[in-house]
């Protein structure tokens, strides 16, 4: 009885330390979650876009990183020392790199200022003229009665 008791324990601790070693203490990411956040080298789309061996592989190495429990952060980093800055989706928020995302949103507003600013002179400009006289100039008595004989006679 004792014996088998001694087997059991034994078997649990057998079973369990491979377990207790694939536990992470982090909290894990996903592949999914990473597809989208990196890019394809060979066809610049994200990896979940693309069907390339490259976008594979890389999906391989992320695959195998976080069945060792790695970070998404200690993740991105090493594929960013494999690859360079332009494996990741978006840029780094700080720095120089910040510039990738305002540089583009502060062209469209100067642009749409311009614009406003463009059409508000040029209506305000049109305002101060005087629109021409419906009747047109009027025209001397003699010229006037003229006229009219003119067209008393096509009745």
């Amino acid at each position: 009885m004792i014996a088998r008791l001694l087997a059991v324990i034994a078997a649990a601790l057998v079973l369990a330390a491979p377990a207790a070693a694939a536990a992470c203490t982090q909290p894990r990411t996903s592949l999914s979650f990473l597809e989208g956040q990196v890019m394809c080298p060979t066809c610049h789309t994200t990896l979940d876009m693309s069907n390339s061996p490259a976008a594979r592989q890389i999906e391989g190495f992320i695959r195998v990183k976080i069945a060792k429990c790695w970070t998404a952060q200690r993740i991105e980093t090493a594929l960013v020392k494999n690859y360079g800055k332009a494996i990741l989706a978006a840029p780094p928020d700080s720095g120089f790199d910040i510039l990738a995302w305002w540089l583009p949103i502060a062209g469209v507003l100067g642009g749409a200022f311009i614009l406003a600013f463009g059409v508000w002179r040029w209506s305000r400009g049109r305002e101060g003229d005087e629109p021409p006289d419906a009747a047109g100039p009027r025209l001397d008595d003699e010229t006037e009665r003229r006229l009219d004989e003119l067209l008393a006679g096509l009745d």
